[in-house]
C-alpha cells in the first residue's frame, strides 16, 4: 500500500474561507484503486460534464487544489498560490475566493480518474457528516442527527481542525488522530507501540510509498486487539509503523499526545457519524 499522506503536524490551520450550502445527498465513495489507498470524492464544476475527484483527507485542515492538475482548467482561477472556484459535491455547492493551490499532482489521469486537491477537514466544520463504509458512501452538511445516532455518540476533540478521538487500547486511555489521508493502514504508530501491538510471529509487510514527495518505509503486522470507544469498539488486526518520518514529524507526533492515526481500514466494517460543531461522534 501506498502512503499517500501523513499529516503529523499541528500548527494552527488557516482561517477556514470555505462557503458550504444545501445537504450532499449520499456521494458514492470511489477508491484509487483495490487496496483503498485513497478516498476519493466526485465533484463537479457548473457547465462541464467531467467528473474530477478530490481526495478526503481528515489530515489535512484545508481544502486545496493541486496546481499541475488544474493547469488548464478555466474554471480555477489562480492567483499565486491562491485560487477561486465554486463546485459541487452532490448537492452541496463549495466556494472559496481563497482556495490553497499546491505545486503538486499530475497533469495525467491517474487510473483513468483526474485528480485535481484534497477535501479537507474545512468541509467538516462546524458541520455534520456522515462516512458509511458499509454502503460506500459519504454525506455532506446534514442538518440534523439521524435517529439511530442519537444514542450512541460520544465526545471527540476538533482540534485545530483535526478530529482526535479518544479511546481504550490494551488497558490505556488513548487519543488517536483519525486521518482518512493514511487510508490503506489500520493504525499508524511509533516502533515502540507497534512491537507491543504485534503479534509475536507475525509476517512483517514492509512497503515502500511517497508522502508528499518523501519516501517513506511502512512495516506491517497482524495485531489482535480492540479498541474500545465511550460506546462500542472496533478490532485492530494489523499495526503499523513509518521510517522516513521528518524530525519535525516525528516529534510533533510523539508530543501531541498521540498513539497514533486511525486510517480508513479500521473503519471498512462501520458508519462514522461527525458533528464538528458539537464535538460529538458516533461510530457503529
Amino acid at each position: 500500500a501506498k502512503v499517500q499522506k501523513m499529516g503529523y503536524v499541528y500548527f494552527s490551520p488557516d482561517k477556514n474561507y470555505l462557503t458550504v450550502s444545501n445537504e450532499s445527498g449520499n456521494i458514492k465513495i470511489r477508491w484509487l484503486d483495490e487496496n483503498k489507498n485513497a478516498l476519493l470524492i466526485p465533484i463537479k464544476f457548473k457547465d462541464d460534464t467531467i467528473t474530477y475527484y478530490m481526495q478526503f483527507d481528515t489530515g489535512s485542515p484545508s481544502t486545496v487544489f493541486y496546481r499541475n492538475s488544474i493547469t488548464n482548467n478555466p474554471k480555477i482561477q489562480m492567483n499565486g498560490d491562491k485560487g477561486k472556484a465554486s463546485f459541487t459535491i452532490g448537492n452541496t455547492l463549495i466556494e472559496s475566493q481563497k482556495f490553497k493551490i499546491l505545486d503538486y499532482g499530475k497533469s495525467s489521469k491517474v487510473n483513468k480518474i483526474i485528480i485535481i486537491g484534497t477535501l479537507g477537514t474545512d468541509i467538516l466544520e462546524n458541520r455534520k457528516t456522515i462516512i458509511n463504509f458499509k454502503d460506500n458512501y459519504i454525506a455532506f452538511n446534514l442538518q440534523t442527527t439521524p435517529k439511530d445516532f442519537r444514542s450512541i455518540i460520544f465526545h471527540f476533540k476538533f482540534k485545530k481542525r483535526r478530529i482526535i478521538i479518544p479511546g481504550v487500547l490494551q488497558g490505556k486511555e488513548q487519543n488517536f488522530l483519525y486521518d482518512s489521508g493514511t487510508s490503506a493502514y489500520e493504525l499508524l504508530t511509533n516502533k515502540e507501540n507497534w512491537t507491543n501491538l504485534k503479534l509475536p510471529n507475525s509476517k512483517i509487510v514492509i512497503d515502500k510509498g511517497n508522502s508528499w514527495g518523501y519516501i517513506l518505509t511502512t512495516f506491517t503486522a497482524f495485531s489482535n486487539n480492540n479498541i474500545f470507544f465511550a460506546k462500542g469498539q472496533v478490532p485492530l488486526n494489523h499495526v503499523t509503523y513509518v521510517e522516513g518520518l521528518s524530525k519535525t514529524q516525528y516529534y510533533s507526533m510523539k508530543f501531541s499526545g498521540m498513539s497514533g492515526m486511525l486510517g480508513n481500514k479500521i473503519f471498512l466494517n462501520n458508519v462514522i457519524f461527525l458533528d464538528c460543531k458539537n464535538e460529538k461522534i458516533g461510530i457503529k
